[in-house]
């Protein structure tokens, strides 16, 4: 057995906050588990968003921390939506190897409306738009973004239509998010978990061969296309079949854990775990760096953006507040 991978043992659990890669080799399919605790109740809690954006918010963290971590180089993975719904915007950046922050704009009174008429699904919520995933490798490197439209469905359909359409890889996605409560010594104390699973369907033979992770490329020599029978391979169709008896209560529950549940789903057929990628709440922001992005302003957008004589700029993703003397970006 190579370094990187061991045999499931569940007295090896990864535990919350890490994304576990696994193989059920003898279906042609490779895919990702996560479940998160403390580090989404920390941004959750920190916004203090309505429960149906937090619940929102929380599936796109899940969704992408389950892609980003697939990504082996240094830069940023960004999820952001754009709708016409209550919730027009969200935004997660998720910066390598294991940094996320996020963020919700929301209409007050458009979602107040939606609550009361019990228009909460995630599809409702978001309304039509779309959808980016952006890979940003840096300054000298091109961006990759790939688009599709929300039209009605829920995150998981739109993330399964991202990869069949962009990355031709047959692909199923399971989100969840809960509101659990626990004692603590002034009573019970409610906190955030999500859960999620993605697997795809990726054959091992080179003839068959597509490339895994994000953003897409060229095929290995000798390889074919996507073809959508592969959607109905029957080694995809078990993988489905066995994916869709998963609970939303299985991928948020802490005594299951990750590894339990792809043993639950797999055992028969063989799964094979590889070592975990922890992410961790972190915001990139800096004073450096807003300062810099100030330093581009025009004169006019300067004094514009002057308030009781100090220029304050609060970060959307972490909350914190910077304050800078307009005078250092006034030209003498």
């Amino acid at each position: 057995m190579a370094e990187n991978e061991r045999i499931l043992s569940l007295g090896d659990l990864a535990g919350d906050d890490a994304v576990v890669p696994f193989a059920v080799e003898t279906l042609d399919a490779r895919g990702r588990g996560v479940q998160l605790g403390t580090m989404l109740d920390q941004i959750l809690d920190r916004h203090d968003y309505p429960e149906p954006v937090s619940r929102l918010l929380a599936e796109m963290i899940v969704l992408t921390v389950l892609l980003g971590t697939s990504l082996k180089f240094e830069g940023k993975f960004i999820v952001q939506t754009q709708t016409d719904g209550p919730v027009d915007l969200l935004v997660v950046d998720f910066s390598t190897p294991s940094s996320v922050r996020a963020y919700a704009r929301y209409d007050d009174a458009a979602l107040a409306e939606a609550v009361a008429s019990g228009a909460t699904s995630s599809e409702e919520l978001l309304g039509n738009g779309t959808l980016a995933l952006t890979v940003d490798q840096g300054s000298y490197t091109q961006r990759y973004q790939g688009i599709v439209e929300l039209n009605g469905a829920d995150i998981e359909a739109v993330a399964e239509t991202y990869f069949r359409q962009s990355e031709q890889i047959p692909t199923t996605v399971k989100l969840a998010v809960a509101k659990i409560a626990r004692r603590g010594e002034n009573g019970f104390v409610e906190s955030w978990r999500a859960g999620g699973l993605l697997a795809q369907f990726l054959p091992e033979s080179a003839e068959r061969m597509r490339l895994p992770d994000l953003p897409g490329g060229d095929l290995p020599e000798g390889a074919e296309e996507y073809d959508e029978s592969d959607e109905f391979d029957d080694a995809w169709l078990e993988v489905r079949a066995l994916v869709d008896t998963v609970d939303a209560s299985e991928l948020t529950d802490p005594e299951i854990g990750v590894e339990r549940l792809l043993f639950r789903l797999f055992h028969e057929r063989g799964v094979r775990v590889f070592p975990a990628d922890r992410v961790i709440d972190e915001c990139s922001c800096s004073r450096e760096k807003i300062g810099g992005v100030l330093s581009s302003f025009t004169a006019e957008e300067i004094e514009e953006s002057v308030e009781d004589g100090v220029i304050k700029v609060t970060c959307e993703f972490c909350g914190t507040q910077y304050e800078f003397d307009p005078g250092d970006f006034r030209e003498d």
